[in-house]
């Protein structure tokens, strides 16, 4: 539409100009004259030649603005125009995901489907019913395959490729088997021009994410890197302390050498121990320095058992580190094995079990969040909760690598049967042997493949 109006605008203009300039013409140059008014006819006719041209280039300019204004600043088009904004500044795929939220989903109404042929795996999909149907999933893998070509395309209400711009219910971009599909009941409103930007936008982003990708796998085997990776390990506990009635083990896995994942273990006296498991949002440099600041805030601070005195101080140094977006959840715990109770802050945590005898089994007793992410948000009142303790319970603290980790159909541990069987299962064993069956199981589910997450856990046996 955008391309079809300009060239009207530019034959129009062009039309309107000449049109002037013969009328100027005729006007000024009478049919006889003597050869000095021929000398002034000429000059006023070259005069209003220059005029008619510059006023001419200026309106087709003004006219050509308008045009662009109406088809891709304004309307439909803009929600598209808006989103190749965003892209021009996603970096990674949490980027990338972010402005699909605020833009396509929000502010357009959108559903998306985003999948990696490559793997064959769904990278992304829209919380709606059409983009979450199994039925959707199979109808388009069928349909465009791991070979098909790099472009932008247009499809119909049966998933099939269409050439009928107005009969589209959607459009989606393939590059190098990135194929990323947008559903969209109004499509047909979006100004064809802004296609060809949005995918070129789409190429560079999935450069410059696979670039960056690359230089941080190279960089993560540098001598640097490594440095990094022993002086944030030195910040965990070294040693499992030796602990009346409480036995822990504990499994610590970065994705890369260094980690946003973190635990403490810290006796108070002979009764009391503060448990810490946390996880700071992102990966690299970054998180790390957020973790190393958590563990030290803790060690440091002298009143251990003010649980929400502890989160305050947490939450006041991330604060004071001014990065962007870095925030951390964590579990914070005093287990008292005198009198046989756990208090704690879930602070969006992934919930920490406790897994308890019961005549007919285990009993999974979760601890629930209560309060905020830490260091990003207004933390409010906490309070911190209480839960009885027994002999032989079985406390387990793992970051969401343990729980989210899919198999090949993109299924989460957490979320299936398996889980809870290897739970109740090795709640009757010691925690290190328990701690091995979750390492195995999650080995066992994600088919030996890479990881995507950094994988953190801790168990705690009570009473022995």
């Amino acid at each position: 539409m955008y391309k079809t109006q300009k060239k009207i605008v530019v034959i129009s203009m062009n039309v309107i100009v000449m049109l002037a300039f013969i009328a100027l013409v005729l006007l000024l140059i009478p049919a006889r004259q003597s050869s000095e008014m021929s000398i002034y006819s000429f000059l006023a006719v070259a005069i209003v030649f220059f005029s008619v041209i510059s006023l001419g280039i200026r309106m087709k300019s003004l006219w050509i603005s308008l045009v662009r204004k109406k088809n891709l600043e304004s309307g439909e088009t803009t929600i598209l125009n808006e989103f190749i904004d965003k892209l021009r500044f996603c970096y990674t795929l949490d980027d990338f995901y972010n402005a699909i939220g605020e833009v396509l989903e929000k502010k357009g109404d959108c559903s998306v489907l985003f999948i990696d042929r490559m793997k064959n795996y769904v990278l992304y999909n829209s919380p709606a019913r059409l983009t979450t149907s199994e039925a959707t999933h199979d109808k388009i893998t069928q349909k465009f395959s791991e070979s098909w070509q790099d472009g932008n395309f247009f499809f119909d209400r049966h998933f099939g490729v269409t050439s009928s711009y107005r009969k589209s219910r959607g459009f989606f971009l393939c590059f190098q088997q990135q194929q990323f599909f947008v559903f969209c009941r109004y499509t047909r409103l979006f100004d064809l021009n802004v296609y060809a930007r949005l995918y070129e936008e789409y190429k560079r982003f999935m450069t410059r994410t696979r670039t960056i990708s690359q230089l941080s796998e190279i960089s993560s085997t540098t001598k640097e890197w490594e440095q990094l990776a022993e002086t944030q390990q030195s910040f965990l506990p070294q040693k499992i302390p030796n602990i009346k009635k409480l036995k822990i083990a504990t499994y610590f896995r970065p994705l890369v050498n260094v980690s946003g994942d973190y635990f403490s273990i810290l006796p108070i006296d002979q009764n009391k121990t503060l448990l810490m498991l946390g996880d700071v949002s992102g990966k690299g440099l970054p998180a790390a320095l957020i973790m190393g600041l958590v563990m030290n805030t803790v060690k440091i601070i002298e009143d251990k058992e003010d649980l929400v005195g502890v989160l305050h101080a947490i939450d006041k140094a991330i604060k004071g580190m001014h990065l962007q977006d870095k925030y951390t959840v964590l579990f914070l715990s005093i287990v008292d094995t005198e009198k046989m109770k756990i208090r704690y802050i879930n602070a969006s945590m992934s919930d920490p079990l406790i897994l308890s005898p019961a005549p007919d089994g285990y009993r999974i007793k979760p601890l629930t969040s209560n309060a905020s992410l830490i260091g990003i948000l207004d933390v409010g009142d906490v309070t911190v909760a209480e839960k009885r303790l027994f002999r032989g319970d079985t406390i387990l603290m793992a970051t969401d690598g343990v729980s989210e980790v899919m198999d090949d159909d993109g299924v989460e541990l957490g979320d299936t049967d398996l889980f809870k069987k290897c739970l109740v299962a090795g709640a009757a064993k010691s925690p290190q042997e328990f701690v091995n069956d979750i390492v195995d199981l999650i080995w066992k589910y994600n088919g030996d493949k890479k990881l995507h997450d950094d994988v953190t856990m801790m168990i705690a046996k009570v009473g022995y």
